[in-house]
Order: structure tokens, then C-alpha cells, then sequence
């Protein structure tokens, strides 16, 4: 999208609710915007730009993806010992998960499926946890070796997330991973400092004004907060990495709850890939977490969802607050990531009725991706979706 686009030139744009009525198959019609938008209503919502983010035509491998309503659920009670995941179980899982979702008769084949030798292929972590609840090794070791046992060389390998920082403070460093890429869109120098000798933050080299989440709310951040926000006002853009610097990207996000509902494959692409995210918390938490993911550098780009559900956590979450960690020994795996999250909120919901902190379901948990299902980015509905589940 160009700056020409941004609605302070042309114009407030009304954001628009989808109605009930709207379904993936008006989403995926010739004219998806007049298809979506036909059956509408104002809400009190603040205004965003996500009737530009639906005006780009899909492609053949925009999300949901290859294998939609789909998701492989594989549990083994031997993936966590002493409240660390077990390597060789983790591979296996992980193995075991691919050749049931594609169906494919090798390894090779089944990643294959999604990503090809020559292309620049980045896994979006999410460290947030640090070292106790962040994307863990043992996961991210084993989707590196089989990639690079299925042809993709290690220098088209990325890892990456909005804060580079916070990859390398969990662990995720050059020498842990050699020969493997390492970046993220708010960074700090060498020194330590946010800024460069020009007086810019280091960050502002990596956003691409081009492409932007447009959302009627102010950010206004102070000194401290800054550098984590990148830029102020009412735009949030899109990092470079995601727009620029690579060609198909998996997901690799963490089981975690966010007061009853969960922060899993949407959120951890919604608020990682753009700026100026803290002011969108308040109002369009949800909203988010689903738009952003219409944006063509998300939707046609995300060709795999890999859930790390080896540990987790039901209460406290995005962060890492040790009492409500537990391992939930599970790995989900999905090219939709609305079916994966929603599978994943019924983990999350169970342990927490378990753990008398529900007592039973909560609908508003589930509105972002009903939302994101309206919008066509994937399945919410449990009765379409397609669990294939192994239990060890």
C-alpha cells in the first residue's frame, strides 16, 4: 500500500464489522471486498484500514492456506521431562505431525509441500517468555533440521521477531545457531543503545512506510517506551523482514492464555510484524490480531503454523509467571491458523477449568477468531474443522 492510500489524504474510512452473514466463501468470491463488506455495521470501534488490506485479490496459497480447516494435534507424555522438552521427541513429533497434515509419503516431500531451496524462509518466534516460556529449542532446532534435510540451505534460514533482543536474551544467538540468521525489527548497536549516531532510532531503517495498519487511535509513548514502540501516532508499520526480506514465513508461537482467551498464531503475527502496537491493545486487542493478518506480507506469505504446546501457560500469560506454567506436551500443526488457535483455546479453556480459574467457557475469548474467520483467514467453527489427533 502506498502513503498516497493513508486516510488522512483520502478521507476517513468507517471501519466496518462483518456481519454474521459474511463466510470464507464470500471471502475467497472474485470481488472479496464487495462480497465481505455487502452486509455491514457501524460499531464504536475506532476506524482502521482494513478495507484496504481486502482490496489485494488472494492467491492461490493465501492463508488459510494449503490444507484449510485442517490441524494435526500430536501428544506425547514423554515430550517434557523434568520440565524441559526432550529433543529426539520433539523431532519425532514433529516428523509424525507433517506426513498427517500433507498426507506426503517422505519427510522431505511434506515440507517440500510448503517452501522450496531457493527461498528465504523466516520462523517467527516468539521470545517473549525469555528463558522460561518462549519458543523452545528443541522445536526450533528440530524444524531447522528437517528443513535442511530437505534441501533449504542454512543461509536461506531466518529466525526472527519483533524484538531482536528478546531472541538473543532467550537464547536464540549466532553461536547457538550457526550458520542460521538472527534478526528482528527493534534492535539494539553493539554499544547497547537504540539509537544510531544520527540521532534515529536503529529500528527505523527496518520498517517499510509503504505498508501500514492504519487504526484511529493515538500512540504516545515516552522516552523509555519508545524504542519498543518505534513510532508514535495513529500508524503502525509493517517491518522490512516480513515485506522484503523473505519469501514464506512459519509461524512458530507459544500455547499461552491472555486472560480467557489466548495468544497464539494470530496475535503472535498480528502484533509482531508491525510497529506502534501499544496503543492498540485497548480497543482493538482482537481486531488486530485479525487485520493485520489480511495484509498481503502476512496472508500470502504464512504458509505453516507450528503451535509449540510442549510448555505452556493458563493464566498470567503473553508473559512467563513460573506458578502457572505447565506442559501440556502438545504440538499443533496447521497451514490455518484460526483452526490451530481454536484448538488451541479448548486446551487452554480445559486447563484452566482444571485449575478452577473458569468455570466454564467464555464466547468473548473467542470473538477474534470468529472475526478472522469472517474475514477469511481460516475456520472457527469446531464442527468444520478436521483434528487429527495422536496421543502417546
Amino acid at each position: 500500500m502506498s502513503k498516497k492510500d493513508k486516510p488522512e489524504e483520502s478521507g476517513r474510512r468507517k471501519f466496518f464489522k462483518l456481519a454474521a452473514a459474511g463466510s470464507l466463501g464470500a471471502m475467497i468470491a472474485p470481488s472479496p471486498l464487495k462480497s465481505v463488506l455487502a452486509q455491514v455495521q457501524d460499531t464504536e470501534k475506532p476506524a482502521t484500514n482494513i478495507a484496504d488490506a481486502l482490496k489485494y485479490p488472494r492467491k492461490e496459497g493465501s492463508l488459510p492456506g494449503k490444507f484449510p480447516a485442517r490441524v494435526v494435534k500430536v501428544v506425547d507424555m514423554a515430550s517434557v521431562q523434568d520440565d524441559k522438552p526432550v529433543k529426539t521427541a520433539v523431532y519425532n513429533m514433529l516428523s509424525e505431525s507433517m506426513l498427517l497434515l500433507t498426507g506426503a509419503a517422505t519427510l522431505q516431500e511434506a515440507w517440500l509441500t510448503f517452501v522450496q531451496p531457493h527461498e528465504k524462509i523466516g520462523l517467527k518466534l516468539n521470545p517473549i517468555g525469555g528463558t522460561l516460556l518462549s519458543s523452545s529449542h528443541e522445536l526450533v532446532q528440530s524444524i531447522i533440521e528437517q528443513l535442511l534435510e530437505a534441501g533449504i540451505p542454512g543461509e536461506n534460514i531466518v529466525l526472527w521477531d519483533r524484538r531482536e533482543f528478546q531472541l538473543h536474551e532467550a537464547g536464540f544467538t549466532p553461536e547457538a545457531y550457526p550458520g542460521i540468521t538472527i534478526t528482528g525489527t527493534e534492535r539494539k548497536g553493539a554499544d547497547g543503545a537504540y539509537y544510531g549516531s544520527d540521532g534515529k532510532l536503529l529500528s527505523e531503517a527496518v520498517i517499510d512506510r509503504d505498508w501500514f495498519y492504519y487504526a484511529d487511535v493515538e500512540g504516545e509513548y515516552d522516552d523509555y517506551t519508545m524504542p519498543f514502540m518505534v513510532n508514535g501516532g495513529k500508524y503502525s508499520y509493517f517491518t522490512k523482514i516480513c515485506t522484503q526480506q523473505l519469501d514464506k514465513i512459519i509461524n512458530v508461537p507459544v500455547l499461552k492464555n491472555a486472560g480467557a482467551s489466548i495468544t497464539l498464531c494470530l496475535k503472535n503475527l498480528g502484533y509482531g510484524v508491525i510497529t506502534n502496537t501499544g496503543r492498540l491493545h485497548a480497543k482493538l486487542w482482537g481486531d488486530t490480531s485479525a487485520e493485520v493478518c489480511c495484509f498481503p506480507p502476512v496472508r500470502d506469505k504464512v504458509v505453516l503454523n507450528i503451535a509449540d504446546g510442549l510448555r505452556g501457560c493458563f493464566q498470567g500469560g503473553p508473559g512467563a509467571n513460573p506458578q502457572y506454567i505447565c506442559n501440556y506436551n502438545t504440538l499443533l500443526v496447521g497451514t490455518d491458523p484460526v483452526a490451530v488457535d481454536r484448538i488451541g483455546y479448548d486446551i487452554v479453556l480445559h486447563k484452566r477449568i482444571e485449575e478452577g480459574i473458569q468455570q466454564e467457557d467464555a464466547p468473548r475469548g473467542r470473538q477474534f477468531m470468529e472475526y478472522a474467520s469472517r474475514l477469511g483467514l481460516g475456520e472457527c467453527n469446531m464442527e468444520k474443522i478436521e483434528l487429527v489427533e495422536v496421543v502417546r
